[in-house]
């Protein structure tokens, strides 16, 4: 890249005028490195995930049990991004709630550290908690930057915003996954804290440049507010304490007390939020319609991420057990798995954004209906793919690493079909006055996802068998196929929406 601060001069009253960071606002450099680090951070650790849950040398659980921690712990990440949020616009503002999220994470990464099985739990709590944080208001303060929606500067930063993503995401397993894998596993957590405390301390360092409102809290709690929420909250810690101390001291508690819960939470809370909204009476007909065709992408997106996500766990534990991961003889940490996607998406992303312009110049851009049927068709046909490797392994074979790299291109095609779409439609088809918070329910499509996956593992269900992963691709291909038959009833539900 060329250097990457100029001067400009000519818009006075931006945030960070005297300098620029790609022709965009200066705080949009601190913003993009403290992401890059948070994600290095977080997917380093993911990538080492399901193969510590599983390893000999790690807690030895079953592939079962471990897939269920993994899904249970993606799906809170996600879940917690409302109440996260909640936070920056009621209590902290966003600036504040996103340093102290930072200090959450990087204290739940030393806490993963730690040589003991007691406390990697908890460690992964702190990691939920201040992902949660951080994911709903580091975004937000990017929009700040700008001056209003109109910015012309304002898609393009929230473009190089999302490099930062990618490229944590890709250096994370090829760092922390073979520090983790080949020297120590607790090494590999310690390196994921070294990560934030690295985006932790920049971000505090160049904070000087964000924009004054980030630091302003939109709608602080009032004082009635305040006391009754503490009060609920303590009530309900309380409940979980005694619960759960009776529990223990019975002698029947098991790590299902926590896993099924959770998982239930995560299943239980998408149903509640959408029917609320869905019932308000302040919406409008129009409105009204809106959610309704919103629901049908909501329940396909759940479809869709309940696969996909499963990249990073049932298709690991299967590299680790099942294939032969080697390039010319030279053998690679399974870890490295984690980067192929984010690769990709850098490399994918330009093309199909050029793609897509090329089609609308000639008026035959597809529609929004069907990229989001076709990313679902695709996610599906990544599953009828995974077939042949689990076939490969159930005849005594080492599956070569070729099929596993091709499901994750599949994979990933079909979530650069639907992903972006699925952010896009959630902002236009959002009621008004929930303008703000459907960004946090397009997430609970993804905890709803996860929590499926994981409900499916607690129950013993072997997602690593021909038959539960086939008909999980027919699931997929059959609710892809259904949106695309009643897209003109989804496009009338829609009204204006396109």
């Amino acid at each position: 890249m060329a250097s990457s601060l100029t001067k400009d001069s000519a818009r006075p009253g931006t945030p960070g005028t005297e300098q620029t960071f790609f022709g965009h606002p200066r705080g949009l450099a601190t913003l993009f490195m403290t992401e890059m680090w948070e994600r290095f951070s977080y997917y380093g650790m993911r990538a080492l995930l399901p193969l510590y849950l599983v390893a000999p040398g790690g807690l030895h659980l079953s592939a079962a049990t471990a897939t269920a921690i993994y899904s249970v712990y993606v799906s809170l990440v996600y879940l917690l991004a409302l109440p996260g949020g909640w936070f920056g616009d009621r209590v902290w503002g966003p600036r504040k709630t996103v340093a102290v999220a930072g200090g959450v994470i990087m204290l739940g990464h030393l806490t993963l550290a730690l040589p003991n099985s007691g406390t990697f739990y908890a460690g992964l709590g702190l990691v939920a908690i201040g992902s949660g944080l951080l994911k709903a208001n580091i975004s937000t303060m990017v929009g700040h930057l700008y001056e209003g929606k109109d910015d012309p500067r304002r898609d393009g930063g929230f473009t190089v915003f999302y490099m930062g993503i990618n490229l944590g995401a890709f250096a994370a397993p090829l760092v922390i996954g073979t520090i983790g894998e080949n020297v120590n596993w607790h090494l590999g957590f310690a390196l994921a804290a070294l990560g934030m405390a690295l985006g932790l301390g920049q971000f505090l360092i160049g904070s000087r440049h964000l924009a004054d409102r980030s630091s302003v809290v939109p709608t602080p709690l009032s004082a009635e507010e305040k006391a009754a929420t503490l009060r609920k909250a303590a009530i309900w810690a309380a409940v979980a304490v005694v619960f759960y101390a009776i529990v223990g001291f019975s002698g029947h508690y098991t790590l299902n007390w926590i896993l099924v819960p959770l998982t239930l939470l995560g299943l239980i809370i998408p149903v509640m939020v959408l029917a609320r909204i869905k019932r308000d009476k302040d919406l409008d007909r129009t409105e009204q319609r809106s959610m309704s065709a919103y629901i049908w992408f909501f329940v396909a997106a759940a479809v869709f991420w309940m696969i996909y996500d499963q990249g990073g766990s049932t298709l690991s534990i299967f590299a680790d057990s099942s294939a032969d991961n080697t390039i010319f003889g030279w053998e690679f940490p399974v870890s490295w798995y984690q980067s192929v996607n984010p690769v990709l998406i850098m490399a994918l992303a330009p093309v199909f954004a050029w793609f897509w312009l090329a089609l609308n110049r000639r008026g035959k851009e597809p529609s929004t209906i069907v990229k989001f049927a076709s990313g679902l068709v695709l996610v599906g046909a990544s599953f009828f793919l995974f077939l042949a490797p689990l076939s490969i392994a159930e005849g005594g074979h080492k599956a070569a690493a070729a099929w596993l790299v091709a499901i994750y291109f599949v994979q990933t095609v079909g979530e650069l079909l639907l992903s972006p779409v699925g952010l896009s439609v959630t902002t236009k088809m959002a009621p008004a006055k929930y303008a703000s918070q459907m960004m946090g329910v397009w997430f609970l499509a993804v905890t709803a996802g996860d929590a499926t996956t994981g409900l499916l593992s607690i129950a013993g269900v072997d997602l690593n068998k021909t038959g539960i992963v086939a008909l999980e691709a027919t699931l997929a291909v059959v609710a892809g196929v259904a949106v695309w038959m009643y897209r003109n009833r989804v496009k009338e539900l829609m009204g204006s929406v396109h």
